[in-house]
């Protein structure tokens, strides 16, 4: 996951944190977080992929960005 992302920054401090805990139940649930968090940002990468695919004009993307939907 890339760290210059905000889920890659989140998933830098989960991985801190799991490196300072030894409770089982608290690392599981920070290692399953992990893993959404990956999951996520495999969905945000097909949407990507998709848009880049698409033959969208410059109004509409720049109304996609206005809402939101892309950076």
């Amino acid at each position: 996951m890339q760290r210059d992302t905000t889920l890659g920054a989140i998933d830098e401090l989960l991985e801190g944190v799991l490196a300072d805990t030894t409770d089982p139940e608290v690392n599981y649930r920070i290692r399953t977080a992990r893993q959404l968090l990956s999951v996520v940002q495999q969905r945000l990468d097909s949407v990507d992929r998709v848009i880049d695919e698409a033959d969208l004009d410059a109004e509409t993307l720049a109304g996609l960005r206005e809402l939101g939907y892309l950076e």
